[in-house]
This record gives structure tokens, C-alpha cells and sequence, in this order.
């Protein structure tokens, strides 16, 4: 079993940043791929930016400009750099990953439990 445990949030004054991280821990596991959402209250949940095992990253256009997905060398860790934030930018960030099981051979979804980010004066 893969668990995915978030750290980095908390509240920050318009124009701070802020780094999120994802640590992706179990036993034979591979990851194929890694995401960041967020969903603020009332609202859907909203693709962020993501990373794929070939090192391509995308971005919502709300956040292009602002926040950089990078990734650990060991792979295990997913990072969402923040900066620039706005109080629009508030909202719980969720880290998703794509995750082979050598023992199993298949690829299932896995989230963590997600990360408060509020950014007011």
C-alpha cells in the first residue's frame, strides 16, 4: 500500500509564496505519473499542474506564470512551488499520483489527504 502525505501549506499574505510537497512512501512501487489539484469551497475540483514520468509539466492557465511543479531526484517527491499568490489561490491542494505495484502489475490512483493554502491580509 502507497501513501502520499502533503506538507507546505498554511496562510500567506497576497505576493508570498509558499512550496508544497508530496512523499509518495510504501514498497515496490513505481510512479508513473504526479499532479497537483485544489478545490475551493464550492467549487470543483481543479487540475493545478502535473508531471509526468517523461518530465513534462503543464499548467492551469490561472497559474502559469506563478507556480513551478518540480520533482526529487529520488522520484518519490512531487514540489509545487507557489509564488505570487493571491487570495484566489486559496483553496486545498491535493497531490495525486498514477502508481505501478510491481506485485501486482496494474496502476491505480492515489491522493493524499490534502493541504490548506489561504492566502489574505
Amino acid at each position: 500500500q502507497v501513501q502520499l502525505v502533503e506538507s507546505g501549506g498554511g496562510l500567506v499574505q497576497p505576493g508570498g509564496s509558499l512550496r508544497l510537497s508530496c512523499a509518495a512512501s510504501g514498497r515496490l512501487f513505481s510512479i508513473n505519473a504526479m499532479a497537483w489539484y485544489r478545490q475551493a469551497p464550492g467549487k470543483e475540483r481543479e487540475l493545478v499542474a502535473r508531471f509526468t514520468r517523461d518530465g513534462r509539466a503543464a499548467y492551469a492557465d490561472s497559474v502559469k506564470a506563478r507556480f513551478t511543479i518540480s520533482r526529487h531526484n529520488d522520484k518519490n517527491t512531487v514540489y509545487l512551488q507557489m509564488n505570487s499568490l493571491k487570495p484566489e489561490d486559496t483553496a486545498v491542494y491535493y497531490c495525486n499520483a498514477g502508481i505501478y505495484s510491481v506485485i501486482t502489475y496494474s496502476t491505480n490512483d492515489y491522493w493524499g489527504q490534502g493541504t490548506q493554502v489561504t492566502v489574505s491580509s
